[in-house]
Formats: structure tokens, C-alpha cells, sequence
């Protein structure tokens, strides 16, 4: 590792910032990001739900790990460059072939997924010279390998199998992951490993996080041109600006902005390394669910809603707040009773938002994220301790 370190391809302590190279990178995703909703926008049924769910889990692994690579290894360095430009590369085919992943494009959907991390691995056994990092990446590169089974085997089928394949692919690398990647004759990753500069990875998710809100404005504001300019119209596209900006307060406050002094002071700092990538993908998931049903609530306001549209539109933040929830006891090993009372009034309302056009529904869920934001703000007032939602 000393050696890797000479070089400069492994990051050493101290506070580093995201590079430009690692932004260029995240506007890959944001095509990603509009397709899903858009397609689920297009697709809501059961099967365009699930469908959106292995789309998104997909997209944000591939986001994600490439996100922890760049925080162990200086990405300025020619063989982490060429890397992320890899897996940027990667990333747009997979955006490309999404809208058609479950039909004729399943295989360049599940070759490119499998190439970005297989590849990844094989760009940085290739370019460190420390044995433990290579071991380390060996870890990586044993589990892709495994999970590309499933996903190339999805790739070749077609219906129901295709499904199941790709889902049980997804089960290996988030288990794994979550395990650890524990590998024959290696054992797991060394806790160790996983103390990261803090400074950086809680930045990149907070980025990540925005470029997802930034799916919301792009799908309402595209809808909106796409459609004769009405009064229902303009009110759905207020309420879905509205709830991007709630989304944003909600996610910011305390936990958000103070998510890297929480890693640097905790006692186990792994802990927010290995379970982040999996509170922040369900707030993620909520924002393009929400992104989906304003899309189809702009283009026909008046209309009453299927379930399957309230599901999207209620779903959307009641997905968010359960990431935030799990994130805020991450940080804080407590929860704010006005998450889990939205949660249980997006439950309870759902059945009624049925008999009423589909504009009310949006405003019903951008109303319960409001009273949450309200009442971050009114218990920030009344404790000088907790200051006000921060801009990050």
C-alpha cells in the first residue's frame, strides 16, 4: 500500500474535495434518472414498478461503488480517470438501452452493468502494486464476477425469468456488499478498509442526492413544455416545484449537513460506509417515484387517479421518509416523530385520493411533506442547539 500511496493512486488522510473528473461522471445519471421516471411514468403497472425497481438498483450500484473507488484512489491519477471513464461510458449504454432493458435491449442493459464492474476491477488490480489493495479489489472483482451469472443469463431470456435473473443478481451484489464480500481463501474486507475520508463520500452522496432532485425539475419542466399551458397544468407544476424543494429542506436538516461530522466522530465510521448507499437509495427511489407521478399529474390534472398513480404519488415521499428516517437514526440514533406521523398520513389518506382529481392528490403529498418541514423549523426555533435547516 505504501508503494500505491508513493504514486499517488491511494488517497491519504486528510480533507479532500470531489473533483471535477468525479462531477462529470454524475451527469451520466442524470439521463439515467429521468429515463426511470419516465418510463415508469409510461409503464404504471405492476410489472413497470418492478421493472423501474432493478433499474434504479442497478444504476445506483454502479453510481455508488464507483463513488467509494474514487474516495480510496486519487481519481486526477491516469488509471482511476480511465476507470471512471469506464464506467461513465458504462452508465450511458445502460441509460440508453433502459426504456427497452426488459425487450430488445437486455443485453446491452446487463452487458454494460456487468463490464463497468468487472472492468473497475480489472482496471485497478492493473494499476496498484500493494498486495492488500489487491486483495482487496480481488474481493470485488470475485463477487461481480459471480453476480454476472445471473445478469448476462437475464440478458438472453425473455418474460418472468428475466426478472427473477436479474433480481437475483442484484441479491449478490447488495448482499454481498453488505456481507462484507466475504471470498474464499481472502475472507472480508477488513473493517478497517472501510474507514474513508469522511469530508468526501458524505459530499458525494449529498451531490448525488441533489442530482436526483434535478430528475424532478428536468421530468415536470419537460412534461410542462410538452403540453398545452393550462391553469390545472401551471398549479401541478408549482406543487411538484414545491415538493422538489421540501425534499431537498427535509434531506438537508441536521442529518444531511451534519453527516460527515457524524462519521468522523463515530466510534465505527465503517458503519455509515456500508449502510449509507442503502438509506440514501431509498430516498433516491422516493424522488424518482415522485418525479414519475407529477409527470403524469401535469399532463392530466383533472383526471382522477388510479391506484397505481396515488402509489407513485404518495409512495414517491413516504419512500423518502423512510430513507430519512433510517438516515437520521443513523446519525443522531433517534427519529423526529413528525417523519413517522407523515408516514402514517400518506398511509391513511391514500384510499380516499382515489375520488379526487389527481392535482389534489399531488397536493396532499407535497402538504405532508410541508407540515414536516414546518415542523423542523418550529423545533429548530425552539432549541438554539439544532440551528436551522443549513444550506449546503
Amino acid at each position: 500500500m505504501r508503494t500505491d500511496q508513493a504514486v499517488g493512486l491511494v488517497r491519504e488522510g486528510g480533507p479532500q474535495r470531489t473533483t471535477l473528473l468525479e462531477l462529470f461522471f454524475d451527469l451520466a445519471f442524470v439521463a439515467a434518472l429521468a429515463l426511470i421516471s419516465r418510463t415508469l411514468a409510461h409503464n404504471l403497472d405492476a410489472g413497470g414498478v418492478l421493472h423501474a425497481v432493478v433499474h434504479l438498483m442497478a444504476i445506483w450500484w454502479v453510481w455508488s461503488v464507483t463513488a467509494l473507488v474514487t474516495d480510496l484512489h486519487h481519481p486526477q491519477r491516469p488509471p482511476i480517470f480511465v476507470m471512471t471513464l469506464w464506467a461513465m461510458l458504462g452508465a450511458i449504454l445502460m441509460a440508453g438501452a433502459l426504456p427497452t432493458a426488459f425487450s430488445s435491449h437486455a443485453i446491452v442493459f446487463a452487458g454494460a452493468y456487468v463490464a463497468i464492474h468487472v472492468g473497475r476491477g480489472i482496471f485497478l488490480v492493473s494499476a496498484l502494486s500493494g498486495r492488500q489493495a489487491r486483495l482487496h479489489v480481488g474481493r470485488f472483482i470475485f463477487w461481480f464476477l459471480v453476480s454476472a451469472v445471473p445478469w448476462l443469463a437475464g440478458g438472453l431470456v425473455s418474460g418472468t425469468a428475466r426478472g427473477l435473473l436479474w433480481a437475483a443478481g442484484l441479491a449478490i451484489d447488495y448482499g454481498s456488499a453488505w456481507l462484507r464480500y466475504p471470498t474464499p481463501r481472502l475472507g472480508r474486507v477488513p473493517m478497517s478498509q472501510y474507514r474513508v475520508a469522511a469530508d468526501h463520500l458524505a459530499e458525494r452522496y449529498q451531490q448525488f442526492f441533489t442530482l436526483a432532485l434535478g430528475d424532478l425539475i428536468l421530468v415536470t419542466v419537460l412534461t410542462y413544455a410538452d403540453n398545452d399551458l393550462t391553469g390545472g397544468r401551471t398549479a401541478a407544476l408549482l406543487a411538484a416545484f414545491a415538493a422538489t424543494v421540501l425534499l431537498w429542506q427535509i434531506y438537508v436538516y441536521r442529518a444531511g449537513a451534519l453527516l460527515q461530522a457524524a462519521i468522523e466522530s463515530s466510534r465505527d465510521p465503517g458503519r455509515f460506509v456500508r449502510s449509507s448507499p442503502y438509506t440514501h437509495v431509498l430516498m433516491v427511489a422516493g424522488v424518482v417515484a415522485a418525479a414519475a407521478g407529477f409527470e403524469i399529474v401535469i399532463a392530466h390534472p383533472t383526471e382522477h387517479p388510479t391506484p397505481w398513480l396515488v402509489g407513485v404519488i404518495l409512495g414517491g415521499p413516504a419512500l423518502f421518509l423512510a430513507g430519512r428516517i433510517r438516515f437520521e437514526y443513523e446519525v443522531f440514533s433517534r427519529v423526529s416523530p413528525s417523519r413517522l406521523v407523515g408516514l402514517l398520513v400518506l398511509a391513511v389518506s391514500a384510499p380516499a385520493m382515489v375520488l379526487v382529481p389527481a392535482l389534489m392528490a399531488a397536493l396532499a403529498g407535497t402538504l405532508v411533506l410541508a407540515g414536516i418541514a414546518v415542523s423542523d423549523a418550529i423545533r429548530a426555533y425552539g432549541n438554539p442547539a439544532e440551528p436551522p435547516a443549513p444550506a449546503l
